[in-house]
């Protein structure tokens, strides 16, 4: 009996017993359907997250902030209240000189840009406008984008906001502009806009802006951009009232290096402000984060289906002893006839492949159909804001491995049962009742 024809044999007797065989495949299918759908939630979340990336990350910048201070137990119960750090770390106030706190002084901007590969640094100012009115249209609340610095926005209309320099510009993202009272995209460009802001005594200011360009909406932005001339402008208008004795301080820092610097160069630049007590972030590093908790995530959710198919496992232990039981006689007569114990082992092995990749087909195909349904409702409701995102997305690699990975485990569950029937002995199997 050649290879074709063992594999002929074990799908027929495969199909000797439909009821049997069907609830084994089953259970398998429920299990390489779950692994399936994880599997492409995985790779469709991640395809996004790292398409992002690649698409708006300036990749030429880094975020800073002071590094947490290791000295400070985290058992030793809460610390003493400093009424000049609390001044400090809620209004950004004070120069920093005289704080422990994290605010970020000028002496310490100076510090960051004198690192050796920090082309400039500048500290990001923490605006707060209260709303954003278009041509007496109704004044409604501007989020801003505080990932602005970080980006560079995947536009809809009109071009990047100016970095040094020049009038007050922003970005609006595509869902301001109905609600603003703008036709389109192209329509909004060099509009100008008002955007309201109240100061330190409440009193309320407004400074306008030219809108730069409109922005889609996406992961990393979720609120308008607005460039430095707009915001020291804003910042200016809120900090009316603030008492002449208080300096200016930030919690973050941006500053750009050489966008050609190799990964060694940035990693060195890290570290050097490691050493100096600040902590240094690209956004690529940034969204890491959010892809281990994603991949966590996944990884819980894969073993549930990992589990699935071990309890499938056995069924097809149940099925393919109970099979070896009711064919004693055929095996008997099969090695009275010269079939080694070899061939019936490859024998039933197959039947079990055969049934693994029977149930990990339908699965896997019963997840791509499911998949498709899923990804034209998501993208038409809940999921319409981001552009580009397909939360299920099904590459033929990992699917072709979850196929194979089941088929390993039905084989591997397959080799009691096949071994028990390579070992029968014939005399004993032909006198079997």
């Amino acid at each position: 009996m050649n290879i074709i024809d063992i594999i002929g044999t074990a799908i027929g007797n495969s199909l000797r017993s439909k009821l049997r065989m069907t609830l084994t495949v089953v259970a398998i299918f429920i299990g390489a359907f779950t692994l399936t759908i994880t599997s492409a939630i995985g790779t469709g979340i991640s395809g996004y997250i790292d398409s992002q990336v690649a698409a708006v990350g300036a990749k030429d910048v880094l975020s800073i902030t002071k590094a947490a201070d290791d000295a400070t137990p985290t058992d030793a119960g809460p610390a003493a209240y400093d009424p000049d750090q609390a001044l400090a770390g809620a209004g950004f106030e004070g120069d920093g000189s005289e704080f422990t706190n994290r605010v970020l002084s000028a002496d310490d901007l100076a510090t960051i840009e004198r690192a050796d590969g920090i082309l400039d640094v500048s500290a990001v100012l923490q605006v707060t406008p209260q709303y954003v009115e278009y041509a007496d249209n109704g004044k409604f609340e501007l989020a801003v984008n505080a990932n602005a610095f970080l980006t560079t926005p995947d536009l809809a209309a009109g071009s990047q906001l100016q970095r040094d320099g020049g009038d007050g510009e922003i970005l609006l993202v595509t869902s301001y502009l109905d609600t603003l009272g703008f036709a389109d995209a192209e329509a909004a460009v060099g509009q100008t806009v008002t955007i309201g802001i109240a100061d330190y005594l409440g009193e309320m200011h407004e400074v306008s802006a030219t809108v730069a360009g409109v922005q889609n909406e996406s992961l990393l932005a979720a609120g308008a951009g607005l460039n430095l001339a707009l915001t020291d402008e804003l910042y200016e208008a809120q900090n009316i009232g603030k008492p002449t004795n208080a300096g200016v301080g930030s919690l973050l820092a941006t500053a750009h290096f050489d966008p050609a610097a190799s990964g060694e160069q940035i990693d060195a630049i890290k570290a050097e402000l490691a050493d100096q007590g600040y902590a240094a972030l690209t956004v690529a590093d940034q969204i890491g984060l959010i892809q281990t908790v994603i991949s966590g995530i996944i990884g819980v959710l894969n073993a549930f289906a990992i589990i699935a198919l071990i309890a499938a496992g056995f069924g097809i232990i149940n099925t393919l002893l109970m099979s070896v039981q009711e064919r004693t006689r055929e095996i008997g007569l099969m090695k009275a006839m010269g079939m080694n114990g070899g061939r019936i082992y490859a024998l039933f092995s197959t039947e079990a492949v055969f049934i693994g990749f029977l149930g990990s087909v339908i699965g896997a195909v019963a997840a791509i159909g499911v998949g498709a349904l899923a990804n034209g409702i998501l993208a038409g409701t809940v999921l319409a804001d981001l552009e580009g995102l397909v939360v299920l997305q099904f590459a033929p690699g990992p699917v072709g491995v979850i196929i194979l990975l089941v088929m390993l485990i039905a084989f591997l569950a397959g080799t009691i049962p096949a071994r028990r029937a390579a070992r029968q002995n014939p005399i004993d199997a032909l006198r079997y009742e």
